[in-house]
């Protein structure tokens, strides 16, 4: 195997990173993983993630998780209903179960974040995971490469994958090639206790997902597992708006005068998104990979998830595709097809950056649609034929 006696290290310890782990110590790989969280409870965990069959949910098949990712299923979270701004329901399909499948899920069943790093993270060998470890800079050292943390250790690694997310420092050493902006903002809204703070809207989500679109903005909301509820209110402003609006995200009065002038034909129901926010709220500028990017392959040094191809959520394709990019890169490193590393490697990048590509496309494409003018009667044909 081309591995054998290597030493390989993951930069980041989210889905993608944790699932190539579990997949090569299933071959016997020496790995480690390199996270700067210090520890696996140091960060608030965001909006569920649904597994695709084809992609997130064949990668927990390779890895023999499926029974240990049913017993985290959050039941009902993957049903959804769209609104318009006045918040009358146009679709919902709570009351449909035809599409059961995967023993019994739902066809896309949702796990927490938080719930799905735990049965990684338990799945892995003791001391896999190597906390507080922020990676700062490499140089190349023999065949591979000796990392140095902000922590202040220095380790070398025979081979070193970029998992690290959407300002990876590990994909400088591959290529100069930067993400755009995809058009879109997204001003992230959290509710702690939503069942008591935010009544009505919680009532209308029925314990699964809401899409609410009008005259190019939407909100949009899900359930986080815990009794919590997590928001994105979602435009196309310029690229600086953030720091050009002048808005201080800490202000909940500030932020509610922005959404009653910037959303002025929406209902005062979801006022009460804004009246009870945990402050502050996040404005996140969406970028995504060029569709057309393309680098050398290198011997000893690869990338997957956003890392490699950040792309917008409006496809639900980024946990799933980062997943898939572990199962891939596992089976390509651990094949005998392969005479070099840079073989492999350039083959499973090949491979993922079409893969990557295509899901980019659908979810710019469907970004365009969700802010366009008349998005709810798109969406609701859109939804209708699935």
């Amino acid at each position: 195997m081309l591995l054998e006696n290597k030493k390989v290290a993951i930069i980041g310890g989210g889905p993608g990173g944790l699932t190539l782990a579990r997949l090569l110590q299933l071959k016997g790989v020496n790995v480690r993983v390199y996270e700067r969280d210090i520890n696996e409870y140091a960060r608030v965990q965001g909006s569920p993630l649904d597994m695709h069959e084809e992609s997130g949910w064949a990668a927990l098949r390779s890895a023999n998780l499926v029974d240990e990712y049913k017993k985290n299923v959050i039941q009902g979270a993957d049903k959804k209903v769209i609104v318009n701004a006045r918040a009358e329901v146009f679709f919902s399909d709570h009351e449909n179960k035809s599409n059961e499948k995967l023993g019994g899920e739902p066809p896309r069943p949702e796990i927490s974040r938080g719930a799905l790093r735990k049965v990684l993270l338990s799945s892995l060998q003791q001391e896999t995971v190597v906390w507080d470890s922020q990676f700062i800079s490499m140089e190349k050292q023999n065949e591979g490469w000796l990392m140095h943390f902000k922590n202040g250790s220095s380790v070398y690694a025979d081979l070193v994958i970029g998992a690290d997310g959407a300002n990876s420092k590990i994909r400088p050493y591959i290529t100069e090639i930067k993400a755009f902006y995809s058009g879109v903002t997204m001003v992230e809204i959290n509710i702690a206790s939503a069942e008591k703070a935010t009544p009505h809207i919680y009532k209308l989500m029925n314990g699964g997902k809401i899409m609410a679109f009008g005259n190019g903005r939407n909100i949009l909301g899900g359930q986080k597992g815990n009794g919590d509820l997590g928001f994105y209110a979602s435009f196309k402003p310029d690229e600086n708006w953030a720091t050009d609006s002048g808005l201080d995200f800490s202000d909940r009065a500030q932020l509610l005068t922005w959404f009653k002038k910037e959303y002025a034909d929406w209902s005062n129901i979801w006022y009460e998104l804004f009246d009870n926010a945990i402050m502050p709220a996040v404005p996140r500028r969406i970028y995504c990979m060029p569709l057309d990017q393309t680098w050398e392959p290198l011997t000893n040094l690869t990338l997957l998830g956003d890392a490699a191809h950040v792309m917008p959520p409006f496809a639900g394709e980024g946990a799933n595709t980062s997943m898939f990019d572990a199962l891939e890169l596992s089976e390509c490193l651990s094949s005998d097809q392969y005479p070099t590393l840079r073989e492999a490697i350039a083959d499973y990048e090949n491979s993922m950056r079409q893969r990557a590509a295509k899901a980019a496309k659908q979810s710019l494409d469907n970004a365009n649609l969700m802010h366009s003018d008349g998005a709810l009667d798109k969406m609701l044909i859109r939804f209708s034929r699935d």
